[in-house]
C-alpha cells in the first residue's frame, strides 16, 4: 500500500504548537501540508501546498463567510462551545482533504490528521492493515456514540473504495454552496459525520469505527493512542494530553 498523510495549518498555529508535529513526525508515509500562508517549513521530505492556489474555492468560502458566526439552532453563551458554528475556522481542513482525495492518483489510502498531534511510536503499512484498514470500508474514524459526532482529528480514507471520491465531492459541494449553514452545526466533525451518515443510508456504504462509543478524548483511548497523542483543545499549548498513553 502507498499511503499519504495530510495536515493543514498556518504560520501562527505552526509557531504556537504545530512545530511539534513536524519535529516528531516519524511515520514512513509521504506528508503533504496545505497552508494559506506557510510555504517554507524547515523540515525535509514534506510537500507544502498553498491551499488558496490549489483550491480557490477555499479562499472564496472564507471571503464569503469570514464575518459569519451564526449560532443557528445551537445557542450558547459558552465561548469554548462557539466553535460548533464556526464554519470558516475548520473549512481549511475540509478543502485540503477533499482536494487531495478528489485529485488523488498516487495513494491507496489517505490519512488526514490534525496538526496539534505529537508522534511517539512509528508505524508501518502492516500496522495500518492490522488496525485501521478494512477493504470493504470507505472511511475509518473515531466514533463517540450514535448521539455524538466523531472525533475527526484522525480520518482514514480508503482510496480503493468506489465511493471515497464521491464522498469527498459531496463534502466539497456543501461547502461551495454554503449548505453547511443550513445544518445545526458548522464545524468539520459535524459535517464529515453528516455526509458519512448520508452515504451509509443512501449507498449502503460501510465505515469502520475504531472509537469506543464514549465521549471525551476517544483518540487517546483507541489503538491510535498507543502511537501518537492528539493534543486537542487546551492540551495543545502544553504539548501533551493528560489522557495520553504513550511515553
Amino acid at each position: 500500500m502507498n499511503i499519504g498523510v495530510i495536515t493543514t495549518l498556518n504560520k501562527k498555529l505552526y509557531k504556537q504548537y504545530g512545530h511539534r508535529f513536524f519535529e516528531t513526525y516519524n511515520w514512513p508515509f509521504d506528508l503533504i501540508v496545505y497552508s494559506e500562508d506557510m510555504l517554507d517549513i524547515p523540515h525535509s521530505n514534506i510537500v507544502v501546498r498553498s491551499i488558496f492556489d490549489e483550491v480557490p474555492s477555499c479562499e472564496e468560502f472564507v471571503n464569503r463567510n469570514k464575518d459569519k458566526q451564526e449560532l443557528s439552532s445551537f445557542e450558547t453563551k459558552d465561548k469554548e462551545m462557539k466553535f460548533k458554528t464556526d464554519g470558516v475556522r475548520f473549512c481549511y481542513k475540509v478543502y485540503a482533504y477533499t482536494d487531495q482525495i478528489i485529485n488523488n492518483e498516487d495513494y491507496d489510502a489517505i490519512i488526514g490528521i490534525d496538526a496539534d498531534s505529537v508522534f511517539y511510536k512509528s508505524i508501518d503499512v502492516d500496522w495500518i492493515k492490522n488496525n485501521i484498514h478494512k477493504d470493504d470500508c470507505m472511511l475509518t474514524y473515531l466514533g463517540r456514540g450514535v448521539n455524538q459526532y466523531p472525533e475527526c482529528g484522525f480520518l482514514y480514507f480508503n482510496m480503493k473504495h468506489k465511493e471515497t471520491k464521491n464522498y469527498a465531492k459531496e463534502m466539497k459541494r456543501i461547502y461551495d454552496t454554503d449548505e453547511i449553514y443550513k445544518l445545526q452545526e458548522q464545524h468539520d466533525s459535524f459535517i464529515w459525520n453528516h455526509v458519512k451518515n448520508k452515504f451509509e443510508k443512501e449507498f449502503n456504504v460501510k465505515n469502520y469505527d475504531i472509537g469506543d462509543g464514549k465521549s471525551g478524548h476517544v483518540q487517546a483511548r483507541s489503538i491510535l493512542g498507543e502511537v501518537y497523542d492528539h493534543t486537542k483543545g487546551p492540551r495543545k499549548l502544553k504539548g501533551r494530553s493528560e489522557e495520553a498513553r504513550v511515553k
